[in-house]
């Protein structure tokens, strides 16, 4: 017979007793929630390969940013599709593009919620690359002015962090420079410093028509079999000036999310992708999993691994759930 004195299972006796002792705690001030918005008015297509997320016209995006305030979500994140495109990429830092617009719009309809600027070029040019080509290579130093000035018109915009995503080496220096020289010293910087190049993205380049002419983005993005460079990343950008970590894609990097957590002080932040969104969506549209739980359990999941901040497609439906949990 077992010894009376060794029985964990007492603390899991009743919700109450397991709530009293939980470890870890999701709450929907953990979630930043991503738009998309696009040229035009009262626009709102569903994206076909992301149930539930949609590109927006800035007066809609608007409107499910009031929404999402009201459901305790305190950011956003902007994506945009651009009226139009060239070689560098030159509509993304053009103060007329629907993400500056929509920056604007939302910020002076909701103060306070936190926007997020996504910084990259890959949408913005002709060739689907996240830089200045010098023939079918990204030319990196080229590549930063491009940047610096994308952040530049985010924070003229409105937005309260810029979060470059491109993975060129020396960006985030780059960027806080331009950022102090034009007066925006408390504007901060979430640096995607840990990007792999990952099969995970897929749908997102539908939602963002992202995809490249040509290659693939892993002369740039990390290799998804390396851990030691995720710190070599993570070091770089926080000598440079960043004040947000990012790991990029979530679920299948959560022993990474977990050794920066242990290893910086500050704060911490995973992308919660397309592709493991669109995954759960489809098996539950197939009734083949509980979405309410898995999703619940999955973004715990994130957190417990050591993410402060969770930027998640789930973020509308989890605040809900969450909601209803109280």
């Amino acid at each position: 017979m077992m010894d009376q004195k060794l029985r964990p299972r007492r603390m899991r006796i009743s919700e109450g007793v397991r709530a009293m002792v939980r470890e870890t705690s999701l709450s929907v001030k953990d979630f930043v929630y991503p738009i998309f918005v696009v040229p035009g008015e009262n626009v709102k297509e569903e994206i076909p390969s992301m149930p539930d997320v949609y590109h927006l016209s800035v007066d809609n995006a608007v409107k499910l940013a009031k929404e999402i305030y009201a459901l305790g979500i305190p950011s956003v994140e902007i994506f945009g599709l651009p009226e139009y495109k060239d070689e560098i990429g030159s509509s993304a830092w053009d103060m007329k593009s629907p993400v500056q617009c929509a920056i604007a719009a939302i910020k002076k309809a909701v103060p306070k919620l936190v926007i997020v600027g996504d910084v990259c070029l890959c949408q913005y040019t002709t060739h689907g690359h996240c830089g200045k080509l010098c023939g079918h290579y990204v030319d990196n130093d080229a590549t930063l002015e491009l940047l610096a000035k994308v952040a530049v018109s985010q924070a003229k915009a409105g937005a309260d962090i810029i979060a470059p995503s491109d993975m060129m080496d020396g960006r985030i220096a780059a960027i806080r420079e331009a950022l102090d020289k034009e007066g925006f010293l408390n504007v901060s910087i979430m640096s995607y410093a840990v990007k792999y190049a990952s099969g995970y993205y897929g749908p997102f380049r539908d939602a963002a028509d992202s995809t490249p002419q040509f290659g693939d983005r892993k002369s740039y993005q990390m290799d998804p079999a390396n851990s030691r460079e995720a710190m070599k990343e993570v070091e770089l950008d926080l000598a440079e000036g960043a004040d947000i970590i990012m790991v990029k894609p979530a679920m299948a990097y959560l022993d990474i999310v977990k050794t920066v957590r242990e290893t910086i002080n500050r704060p911490v932040a995973v992308y919660n992708v397309s592709g493991e969104y669109a995954m759960v969506k489809a098996a539950a549209q197939k009734g083949w999993i509980d979405e309410k739980r898995i999703v619940l359990e999955t973004l715990t999941g994130m957190k417990r691994a050591g993410a402060d901040i969770i930027i998640t497609y789930h973020a509308i439906d989890a605040a809900k759930w969450l909601q209803e949990n109280e």
